[in-house]
């Protein structure tokens, strides 16, 4: 097959989930679909070394400033008709791609769960996109049950038109035990001493503030310790900034923005516990790379986060702040249950593979353009 790729968010220097999902899955796909050509659509060129050499790649560069996918992938794509189209971002070209079979991966649906912690155009963007993306394309990739269930009572879609494929993990992100390495990471983000870690973008839904209102709790024990929130920051986080003012812990809560993925094993590995208490994930990466790095995890008993973590990390109510509090002191304090559950971690992440992943997500693209 010619298989087309929308690759505009694996090009972007600032990975979060969805743009690293894009990347590692494009790259697993060529590796796994060695009988296959691949066109990847861009928006801009790629950093040197960004895709594998190959033959059977062609780079397609598409010069649109505004509104990219509608009026410059799909005219595209409907002129050059790819035996099947792949969008792993969410949103299929707007009117369609002309019949050309698409499939598209739809990451969660927490704007519909907690509609008050998205800006009001970007959830009705998000309704609709999610919505004409599940009508045209004929298989769509949820990354866990929690999101296909979402999916079909939420939005309506057939249940046989979903296929449930999880993502992997970085394979680059390992434990890192020597403290030279650590504290220059630390060092690198002003990180004065053992630190609480939370890695994604500081945002509503993310659930911070009560994360911040835990730790406070936990200083009361334990004095020595810091919060670090690392991510892109939301512009709707002045609430998570008055809290820790209110709260008297300015040089306790660290937020040294986007931290690069050099850094991130570094980062992970240091922290004494990962804290995850996000409101809703459509699955979750950072609680699976944390684990890779060694770190004992606790997260929401929520959405996608049971079914991803398994028994391998420890669940709480994400607005219980109390819990969350005497969870995190639990796992501080107790060596023996902070080493199980470093065990258990290492054994989950290895069912979360991208080679795994590429080969499934292949299948369901010959599936759907054999229909």
């Amino acid at each position: 097959m010619l298989i087309g790729i929308d690759a505009s968010r694996a090009t972007l220097s600032r990975r979060t989930g969805t743009e690293g999902y894009s990347l590692h899955l494009i790259r697993g796909l060529i590796q796994v679909g060695d009988a296959h050509r691949f066109r990847l659509y861009l928006r801009e060129p790629p950093p040197s070394g960004l895709f594998p050499p190959d033959e059977r790649v062609e780079l397609r560069l598409i010069d649109r400033s505004r509104l990219w996918t509608h009026t410059g992938l799909g005219p595209v794509v409907r002129r050059e008709r790819p035996d099947v189209l792949f969008v792993p971002a969410h949103v299929i070209p707007w009117p369609g791609v002309g019949g050309v079979p698409a499939v598209v991966t739809l990451h969660d649906l927490g704007y519909l769960h907690y509609p008050d912690k998205h800006p009001f155009a970007e959830r009705l963007y998000l309704d609709w996109s999610t919505r004409h993306s599940a009508g045209v394309a004929r298989r769509v990739i949820a990354h866990s049950r929690a999101t296909a269930h979402d999916l079909i009572v939420l939005n309506g879609v057939p249940g046989n038109k979903i296929r449930v494929v999880y993502s992997g993990v970085d394979e680059q992100l390992k434990p890192v035990t020597d403290p030279t390495l650590l504290e220059q990471v630390r060092a690198r983000l002003d990180i004065p001493g053992p630190y609480i870690l939370h890695v994604g973008r500081v945002e509503p839904r993310k659930n911070l503030v009560r994360l911040v209102e835990a730790f406070a709790r936990v200083r009361q024990t334990l004095g020595n310790l810091w919060l670090v929130l690392a991510g892109s920051v939301n512009r709707r986080y002045a609430a998570l900034q008055a809290r820790i003012r209110d709260l008297g812990l300015e040089g306790q809560v660290i937020l040294p923005g986007y931290v690069p993925d050099e850094l991130m094993a570094g980062l992970f590995s240091g922290a004494e516990v990962f804290a995850f208490p996000s409101l809703y994930e459509g699955f979750g990466f950072p609680v699976l790379e944390a684990m890779a790095c060694g770190t004992p995890v606790i997260c929401s008993n929520t959405s996608s986060l049971p079914e991803i973590v398994g028994d391998a990390a420890l669940t709480v109510a994400p607005t219980d702040t109390v819990s969350l509090a005497e969870t995190l002191l639990r796992v501080l304090l107790d060596e023996a249950l902070r080493q199980e559950l470093v065990g258990r971690g290492f054994v989950r992440v290895k069912l979360f593979t991208w080679e795994t992943c590429s080969r499934e997500t292949l299948a369901v693209l010959h599936e759907a353009a054999s229909i």
